[in-house]
């Protein structure tokens, strides 16, 4: 229905808008017209009078006579002449007492007025003391000059009117046939096709609205790319511990695992389970972090205190590792608005990350500063480091998990998302980049406190 109804809607606009116009200019005109015509034929009257007064002569016989010529223009004109004296009587319907006493007595008279035949124009001029020239034409004259110019006006109205009708097909035709298009391409989008192509056409409005479909397919195409590596990423990792666990859990249910070997099966179970539990917990995160019931809590913490606390945990396990972990802590506080646990996670997870890429020997660097309007965590190491083109997607899902799985060693995939997204939800940002100690660098960035604690408006 909505195809159908493009082309047609879009055109009978156009030509509603045109009709509408030329309705407007005819209702302003004809009055305009009409008024303009009957002041020349007016104007034209007393020309005549003029020439009638100036030409008007008296015979051997004392009548009042007109040359022919004169005669003749009035009577082609369907103007009655009139001498009138101040004593005249019967007077010429549409002629007043008051026209024949100022004429006869060396005024102008100009008047229009409505007779049995129809309404007439008057124009009056003195001729000679106490004698005057009259001059009656019916309006109709007048009317016909009008009427011959609003057929005109009318017909150059229709011509417009014709001619807007085919540029409105014209032009609905070259506007609507690149919007079906548009539409068309957007409904696939919709149902689930990729590689749509919609050919940038039509005014540059409507090309603009293709060359952003084009990059929404794109865009698409790409996302939908990367989350089917990312739930084919996630499907192995839930595979390989579930198969383990299932294996063991079969080997003891058969009664293959005797002695010792009870405990230390045990022991790689629960491993196995606890790293089922981190990637399950992951996965919620991310879910929820896209969900509206996801609460952050925005309260002052020290920065500097938070790094400290999470020193001191690390420390211990970089030293199982042998790796060493130098913290460079900020010599005063810094107060950032954040919410504490998921700043703990986020310098958690940076840790975690660096002490799996960072081999025995290497080191792990911890900071933290106050720079411009930010509280910034920096996390180092001195592992392998990533490639420029890493740089821009560390924080998608499971993107540098895909690219290094069997290279180095590598977590489920989406710590580093969860970072990115938890400082998003704290109004802050996360980076990443290469570390002087020849590994990564990622920096996360959150808002300081707008006063430190327990101080208060001076």
């Amino acid at each position: 229905m909505t195809r159908l109804r493009i082309l047609p809607a879009t055109v009978l606009l156009a030509v509603a808008v045109a009709t509408i116009a030329a309705v407007v200019a005819a209702l302003v005109s004809l009055p305009l017209i009409r008024s303009n015509a009957e002041a020349l034929a007016t104007a034209e009257l007393a020309r005549l009078a003029d020439v009638t007064a100036t030409s008007l002569r008296v015979d051997r016989e004392g009548r009042y006579v007109l040359p022919p010529r004169v005669a003749g223009v009035l009577q082609a004109e369907e103007v009655t002449a009139y001498v009138v004296g101040p004593d005249a009587q019967d007077l010429p319907e549409g002629v007043s007492a008051e026209e024949v006493a100022a004429v006869t007595t060396g005024s102008g008279v100009q008047a229009r007025a409505e007779t049995s035949a129809g309404t007439v124009l008057v124009v009056g001029r003195p001729f000679e003391p106490g004698i005057g020239v009259i001059l009656v034409q019916p309006s109709s004259v007048a009317g016909g000059t009008a009427t011959e110019l609003i057929g005109r006006l009318l017909l150059a109205l229709v011509i417009g009117l014709a001619i807007a009708v085919a540029i409105a097909l014209v032009a609905g035709a070259w506007l609507t046939t690149p919007l079906r298009r548009a539409a068309d391409a957007a409904l696939r989008l919709g149902r689930g096709e990729r590689g749509i192509h919609v050919r940038p056409e039509g005014p540059a409005e409507v090309a603009d609205m293709a060359e952003a479909l084009n990059r929404l397919a794109a865009a698409l195409a790409v996302s939908e790319g990367r989350q089917r590596e990312f739930l084919l990423s996630v499907s192995h990792e839930l595979r390989t511990p579930i198969t383990s666990v299932r294996g063991y859990a079969e080997a003891l249910a058969d009664g293959l695992v005797v002695g010792d070997d009870v405990a230390r099966t045990g022991s790689v179970m629960a491993a196995e389970t606890q790293r089922l539990d981190r990637l399950v917990s992951d996965l919620l995160d991310l879910a929820r972090l896209r969900a509206d019931d996801f609460v952050v809590e925005c309260v002052d913490v020290d920065l500097r205190g938070m790094l400290a606390d999470a020193s001191e945990v690390w420390s211990d396990r970089c030293q199982r590792a042998d790796v060493a972990l130098s913290v460079d802590l900020p010599a005063s506080p810094v107060i950032v608005r954040a919410d504490p646990l998921r700043l703990r996670q986020i310098v958690d997870n940076l840790a975690e990350n660096a002490l799996r890429v960072t081999p025995a020997g290497g080191v792990i660097v911890m900071t933290g500063r106050a720079e411009d309007t930010w509280g910034i965590v920096e996390v180092r190491d001195s592992g392998p480091g990533l490639a420029s083109e890493d740089l821009d997607v560390a924080f998608e899902p499971g993107i540098l998990h895909e690219r290094y799985r069997g290279l180095r060693p590598v977590g489920t995939g989406l710590g580093l998302a969860l970072v990115g997204r938890l400082a998003a939800g704290m109004a802050g940002w996360a980076r990443a980049g290469s570390a002087p100690e020849g590994g990564a660098a990622f920096l996360v960035g959150v808002p300081l406190a707008a006063l430190p604690p327990h101080a208060s408006p001076a």
